[in-house]
């Protein structure tokens, strides 16, 4: 790393563009075109907003929030806040406005820095009921012309307060970012709230940098790598990813144009670390899928052999079992014919580290991975330790495990199966919200809430969520996740829940990939209008049921699922049904389709 000790993100930049200085730090795609920011131009842009703050009035200790998609300003925003001795606050921009106004309102933020026009409309509507904000700063100032000028000001007119305080003030940046101290809070990172509202947790200079140190030496980054930059930058994996470990090491930020476009942007940036959630990973599966059955019967045929001999030799290689010079020979036979053009479909054919995590993941989507030759290993973490804690390192990977603890984490399990931690990486508590600090930290170790096991080998398994685990009527203990994540295999199955606490059996609520069941529809000349009609088509019905079916075979028979749902609408983040990061709220879910679920089990 070059360092060790006690120093501030912002004195840690400072390092990284004295030693960086020409080399590309961010790049981003504009217009179709891919701009480019060194690590000088990088300081020269946080330097004159965070000038530009102080100009407006930011204080040590005070709170930035900031309302937009992944962009170079989200990082100019952040580190500028934070070079200041400010904390940085990270929003969804896909909230809706009464979670955005929840956010800045209870975080007490006196700054907001919206993208666009949409963002700055959210914030705009519960203006009167945000009496510490002074002024809203907006990167994109398209449609606002006949806005309010006296509370909304651009990106650009900040950072020319902040050139002219600095012509002034030449030393002013460097002596804010000598001040700073390693125990000071610099970021909050709200939790999804899925068991309730968000939570604000405190992260300081010292968790990152022990994150970030541990997490390098985990999976073996260097200043020559580079990441895409596409999860929501409010979420704590990727600040590691793209905060935390570029200032740390000085390797090459690329934002993707949108989540949308994730799959052609890897193709065009591929690169050499990326960290993809559950639902990323099973979308890259699925797009594989699709486009094979829509191919010619030779390249069918030939993925299907390529396919089964890259499981039997990766399940060779998971088993740490040397491959025999005619495998090595098959190998490189499958990886020309076919693998290699499927690494580069998904964009992936340079990546050195892939894993996932965020949620767990069903061990048949990573074992397709391998069997392509892509090796994604699992991870697991949680904001309340600065984000990751667990992976699989270097060959030793375990399926349906987490792999073992990074260097800065300690754990433990508790007499009922909870995981608890501890460590340098522990957050510094709850923002105004000490009964929760004192139930989630007790005699220094953080508890969880997650069940987990360790096997043979030291590896860690989660279980499931301890509130999440059910209980049916005839006393067994039942993980949903491992069962909703084996439906989600299938491409045609987009979200499950499982249900049956309390009851003599397991159904399920299933809502069908919209795409993939409607061009299954098309293919067999099966009229449909909409996602509700759709889903209720009696063919569609027993599609589903295939792949229940499917599933059951894989369980004991106290775990199968004896009735399903179909969900006739999409789950939505709008909706309180999904937390901004796609994970269900299960306690609406469950009032919410009360009647529907009373149906499942009233014929019982």
């Amino acid at each position: 790393m070059g360092e060790t000790g006690n120093k501030t993100l912002g004195q840690f930049f400072l390092d990284r563009v004295a030693e960086r200085g020409d080399t590309v730090a961010l790049r981003e795609k504009d217009f179709g075109i891919w701009q480019e920011a060194t690590w000088n131009q990088y300081l020269e842009h946080v330097k004159h907003f965070a000038l530009g703050l102080k100009a407006l009035g930011f204080e040590r200790g005070d709170h930035l929030a900031i309302l937009s998609e992944n962009c170079r300003e989200w990082l100019y925003a952040e580190l500028a806040a934070i070079c200041l001795g400010g904390v940085s606050v990270g929003v969804y921009s896909t909230s809706p406005y009464p979670e955005v106004h929840y956010v800045v309102q209870h975080a007490d933020a006196v700054l907001v820095v919206c993208e666009d026009q949409e963002q700055t409309d959210k914030i705009l509507q519960v203006w009167d009921q945000l009496p510490l904000v002074k002024k809203i700063i907006v990167k994109d100032m398209k449609g606002l012309r006949h806005y309010r000028r006296d509370i909304i000001m651009s990106f650009a007119e900040v950072e020319e307060l902040g050139r002219e305080l600095a012509a002034r003030e030449p030393g002013l940046f460097l002596a804010e970012v000598a001040q700073g101290r390693p125990e000071e809070v610099c970021i909050m990172v709200y939790t999804s709230g899925t068991t309730g509202p968000p939570k604000g947790a405190m992260i300081n200079h010292r968790n990152v940098e022990a994150t970030a140190i541990a997490t390098a030496e985990a999976i073996g980054a260097t200043a020559s790598d580079s990441v895409v930059s596409y999860l929501p930058l409010c979420h704590v994996a990727e600040k590691i990813f793209s905060l935390f470990l570029p200032l740390h090491l000085g390797y090459t930020v690329n934002f993707a144009e949108n989540i949308a476009t994730i799959q052609a942007d890897l193709r065009e940036i591929a690169p050499t670390v990326f960290l993809g959630v559950p639902r990323i990973w099973e979308k890259l599966q699925s797009a594989i899928l699709i486009t094979i059955k829509d191919s010619s019967r030779l390249k069918r045929w030939l993925f299907e052999r390529c396919l089964a001999l890259g499981y039997r030799l990766s399940e060779k290689r998971l088993a740490n079992r040397p491959w025999n010079p005619g495998q090595k020979l098959a190998w490189w036979l499958a990886y020309w014919l076919m693998l290699r053009a499927l690494q580069n479909f998904v964009g992936l054919r340079q990546v050195r580290f892939c894993f996932s995590a965020a949620a767990p993941i069903s061990p048949d989507v990573l074992r397709f991975f391998h069997a392509i030759g892509i090796r994604v290993k699992e991870g697991y973490g949680m904001t309340e330790t600065t984000g990751l804690s667990f992976i699989h390192m270097g060959q030793d990977i375990r399926m349906g495990t987490v792999g073992k603890p990074i260097s800065c984490v300690q754990f433990k399990l508790a007499p009922d199966g909870e995981l608890l931690k501890g460590g340098p990486a522990v957050f510094q508590g709850y923002y105004k919200n000490q009964a929760a600090t004192a139930s989630t930290i007790v005699d220094g170790w953080l508890h969880t809430g997650d069940v987990a096991e360790v096997d043979e080998n030291g590896h860690l398994r989660i279980v499931d969520r301890k509130k999440d685990i059910i209980i049916t009527s005839g006393g067994k203990n039942i993980a949903p996740s491992e069962i909703e994540n084996a439906l989600k295999v299938s491409p045609y199955v987009k979200e499950a829940i499982v249900l049956g606490d309390g009851r003599n059996f397991l159904a399920a609520m299933i809502q069908i990939d919209f795409d993939n069941v409607g061009k299954w529809a098309t293919d067999r000349r099966i009229a449909y209008t909409n996602f509700k009609n759709l889903s209720q088509l009696p063919e569609v019905r027993e599609l589903i049921g295939q792949e229940v079916d499917r599933v059951n075979a894989q369980f004991a028979r106290v775990e199968n699922v004896r009735k399903f749902l179909l969900l006739t609408k999409e789950l939505d983040h709008d909706d309180d049904e999904l937390t901004a990061t796609m994970k269900v709220r299960r306690s609406n879910i469950n009032k919410k389709f009360a009647a529907e679920i009373q149906a499942i089990y009233g014929q019982s």
